[in-house]
């Protein structure tokens, strides 16, 4: 069993594959080919962005976010310590510091109700709220485009997990001032390497972005405005990303019954799952549960290698007690639901293609040993 099943996916589109990839080695336009722009126009129409900007990977995508909102040294940007690094790493990189609040331990996303104490307490200049939509889920963008509004602040979307996921049928993509994602292998839209994309309605804003995902292009490639960076999706990587979009709807409905199946099946369980609010709809880029303790989680995990069932504990360090950012000057029990969380959650396997057998199969790992 594959904890992520990519070699089933991808048996099904192979033949259409190989024609796409044929036509990139054929009119040999590894950057900048056709398929880029097509990739482009197809991610808008399924998300209703007006602007979507294809780059390296979901990390550039937020570092380009920040930088088109002219966000570096002496700002503050509010994010969680739940989530991969790559969140706080972004706004580190661009000089900026992340002025961290707690998750809500119900839907594990950023809870709106500790932003105005951040922003009015913290010792920078508190630019931007960047909430992440964790495991497929989307965050209150309502909620925290209100106290941006209130304050004059921008919203970035990570939403490296949550591309295809929707709040009241309006697609992830178009709740922030930017939005970025990541199509790295292992995301519900995924390529076969890097990749990443960012999506704004903003005239202004795209076409800055675009000029610092080359070089801070101009008018042309030796016209260089602004300080930019190598950020571009390739040719290969967009026409593989045209073939996986269009199978990309059936996969979402396919991921929520896997869901469903889970939830289902262990509902019996003392477990708890992600609350998915109403209206809302997740992707499910991970299927994670919550266990009573650590203890059992890790007996569990434990259990599960030992019948050949692959999990994965997403996050066992949170970001305020990751070593590279001690800087900040957070320490343990500063956010406490974001550490409980690290150590009880478990992600179970999860993708379109997952067969109920084998969820019987983790099932039954679990009902004899919890």
């Amino acid at each position: 069993m594959d904890f992520i099943d990519l070699k089933k996916q991808q048996k099904n589109i192979r033949d259409s594959l190989d024609v796409r990839i044929k036509k990139v080695l054929d009119d040999g336009l590894y950057i900048g080919g056709e398929e880029v722009g097509l990739f482009e126009q197809e991610l808008s129409v399924f998300c209703g962005a007006k602007h979507s900007i294809g780059c390296s990977n979901g990390t550039d995508a937020l570092m380009l976010a920040l930088m088109a909102l002219d966000i570096g040294p002496g700002d503050g940007v509010i994010t969680v310590p739940f989530t991969y690094i790559a969140t706080l790493e972004a706004i580190a990189a661009v000089g900026a510091t992340p002025v961290l609040i707690d998750v809500y331990d119900s839907t594990f996303n950023i809870n709106p109700n500790l932003i105005e104490k951040a922003i009015n307490e913290s010792d920078k200049k508190v630019k931007a709220i960047m909430p992440v939509d964790l495991f497929g889920l989307p965050a209150r963008y309502r909620v925290i485009n209100d106290i941006a509004r209130k304050y004059d602040l921008k919203v970035i979307g990570d939403a490296a997990q949550s591309f295809g996921a929707s709040k009241d049928k309006k697609k992830v993509g178009t709740f922030a001032d930017i939005t970025t994602t990541s199509f790295f292998p292992a995301k519900p839209l995924g390529c076969y390497g890097d990749g990443g994309a960012i999506f704004t309605d903003s005239d202004d804003y795209a076409q800055i972005l675009r000029s610092l995902a080359i070089h801070g292009k101009g008018s042309d490639k030796y016209d260089n405005v602004r300080i930019g960076m190598n950020s571009r999706l390739d040719t290969l990587q967009a026409a593989i990303l045209l073939e996986k979009i269009s199978i990309f709807k059936d996969e979402i409905i396919m991921r929520k019954k896997v869901a469903d199946l889970y939830r289902g099946k262990m509902k019996h369980l003392p477990i708890k799952f992600q609350t998915i609010p109403k209206d809302y709809q997740s992707v499910y880029a991970q299927f994670s549960v919550i266990f009573n303790d650590e203890r059992t989680r890790n007996n569990i995990q434990n259990e599960l290698k030992a019948n050949n069932i692959p999990s994965v504990v997403y996050y066992p360090i949170s970001g305020h007690l990751q070593s590279g950012y001690k800087y900040l000057n957070y320490k343990k029990g500063d956010f406490p639901v974001s550490e409980d969380l690290g150590s009880r959650i478990l992600s179970l396997p999860m993708h379109p293609y997952l067969e109920e057998e084998d969820i019987d199969k983790v099932l039954r790992v679990i009902n004899n040993n919890i």
